[in-house]
C-alpha cells in the first residue's frame, strides 16, 4: 500500500526543472514517465549527487521518498528528481542547505500558492542582483586580463632577454599602454 504523497505546491514543479535545463543529467524515457520510481542510487546518478547527499536532503526534510519497495528501499518519483535539481540550483546560487531548508519550510507553510510564489520571487530577485554584481566584477576582471595579456605579448615580442625584471615598471616598449595594468605592475610592487 502506497503512503499518501506529501502536500506539495505547484510552484515547486514549475520552477524545479525548467525547459532546456542546462547542466542536469539526462533522464531516459522510463525514469521520467509517470509512475516510474527510482531507487536512491538511480536518483543520485541522474542528478550527479552522491547517495549520501540524497540521504542528507531527506534528513533535512528537503526530500521525501514517494514510496518504499518491498525490501524497504526508498523510491523516488519524477518530483523527487525535480526537487534534487531545484536544491542543486539553489546551492549554485549560493544558498546553504540550512537556508534552503528554511526556504522550503516557508514555502510549504505559505497560506497560498501566491504567497509561496511571492517569497520565492523575493529570494530569486536577491540572487539575481548578486549574480549581476558578480558578472560585472567578472567583466572587469576579463577586461583587465585582456589588457594584461596584450601588455605581456608586447613584452614577449619587444623585450630583450638581457633586460632585468627590475626595469619592467619603467619599460618604454609599450607605446599603446604606457602604464602597465595592475595585474602586471603588481608583481613588481613590494
Amino acid at each position: 500500500m502506497s503512503k499518501p504523497q506529501p502536500r506539495r505546491l505547484a510552484v515547486f514543479d514549475e520552477l524545479a526543472s525548467p525547459p532546456g535545463n542546462a547542466g542536469s543529467a539526462p533522464v531516459d524515457g522510463d525514469a521520467n514517465s509517470p509512475g516510474q520510481l527510482l531507487q536512491v542510487g538511480d536518483l543520485a546518478k541522474l542528478t550527479g549527487k552522491t547517495v549520501r547527499a540524497i540521504h542528507l536532503y531527506e534528513e533535512l526534510g528537503l526530500l521525501r521518498p514517494a514510496d518504499r519497495s518491498k525490501g524497504r528501499f526508498r523510491l523516488f518519483n519524477r518530483e523527487g528528481l525535480q526537487r534534487v535539481r531545484w536544491i542543486t540550483k539553489l546551492q549554485r546560487l549560493g544558498l546553504s542547505l540550512t537556508e534552503i531548508q528554511k526556504l522550503a519550510r516557508e514555502l510549504e507553510q505559505a497560506e497560498s500558492a501566491r504567497g509561496a510564489a511571492h517569497r520565492l520571487r523575493e529570494v530569486y530577485l536577491e540572487k539575481l542582483a548578486e549574480v549581476q554584481q558578480k558578472l560585472r566584477e567578472m567583466h572587469r576582471l576579463e577586461r583587465e586580463l585582456i589588457a594584461s595579456l596584450t601588455y605581456l605579448e608586447t613584452c614577449q615580442s619587444a623585450c630583450e632577454t638581457a633586460v632585468s625584471v627590475d626595469s619592467c615598471p619603467q619599460c618604454e616598449r609599450h607605446p599603446d599602454q604606457p602604464t602597465p595594468p595592475e595585474l602586471v605592475i603588481g608583481m613588481h610592487a613590494q
